[in-house]
C-alpha cells in the first residue's frame, strides 16, 4: 500500500505578518501542514536544517537571501525513513525570495521523485508561489507536480476552507 507524506519547512519566532514583525509559536506553514494532515491522515515530516535560521526576522531573511545567492544546500538534521513507500508528497514551505528555502531544495535533491506526485503548498505575505512550482519541476523532472496552494501567512490559521478545496 502506498502512503502519503507531508514534508514541510516552517519557521517559528519572528515572522512578517500583515506588515509588522510578530513572534509566532508555530510557523504558518506548519499550521497549514497540520490542517492537511487532519484531512488526509498523511504522515507529517518537518524539514529541520542542521543549522537553524535566526529567530530574528531580519537576520533570517538575510541568511535566506545569502543561501539563495550561493546556491547553498543546507544539510537537514534528518530525512524520512523508507521514502520509497510514499506516492504522494505534500511539500510545504514559506516563500523565501521568490521560491522555496534552500533546505527544501536539499530535501528534493536527496531523493528520487520519479513516478511520485508532488502537491506543493506555501505560505507568503503577498508573493504567492513565486517561482517555486517551476523550481520543483526542474529539481524533480520525473515527478508529477500538481497545482500549488498559496496561503497568505497572516490567514494561515483560518485557511481550512482553502485547504479543503485544494485537496478535492
Amino acid at each position: 500500500m502506498m502512503a502519503e507524506l507531508i514534508a514541510y519547512f516552517s519557521r517559528s519566532g519572528q515572522n512578517y505578518v500583515n506588515g509588522t514583525i510578530k513572534p509566532l509559536k508555530i510557523g504558518n506553514t506548519e499550521v497549514v501542514a497540520k490542517m492537511i494532515q487532519r484531512r488526509t491522515g498523511a504522515e507529517l515530516f518537518k524539514l529541520i536544517p542542521q543549522v537553524s535560521y535566526s529567530d530574528d526576522y531580519n537576520e533570517c531573511i538575510e541568511q535566506a537571501k545569502d543561501d539563495q545567492k550561493r546556491g547553498a544546500r543546507p544539510e537537514l538534521a534528518s530525512y524520512p525513513d523508507c521514502f520509497a513507500q510514499y506516492d504522494t508528497i505534500y511539500l510545504g514551505y514559506p516563500n523565501y525570495w521568490g521560491t522555496m528555502p534552500m533546505c527544501v531544495f536539499t530535501f528534493l535533491e536527496h531523493f528520487d521523485f520519479s513516478g511520485k506526485t508532488i502537491r506543493p503548498f506555501c505560505t507568503h505575505e503577498g508573493s504567492g508561489l513565486g517561482n517555486s512550482i517551476r523550481d520543483i519541476k526542474n529539481t524533480c523532472p520525473g515527478a508529477k507536480v500538481e497545482a500549488g496552494l498559496a496561503i497568505f501567512g497572516a490567514k494561515a490559521d483560518r485557511a481550512e476552507t482553502e485547504v479543503a478545496r485544494w485537496l478535492r
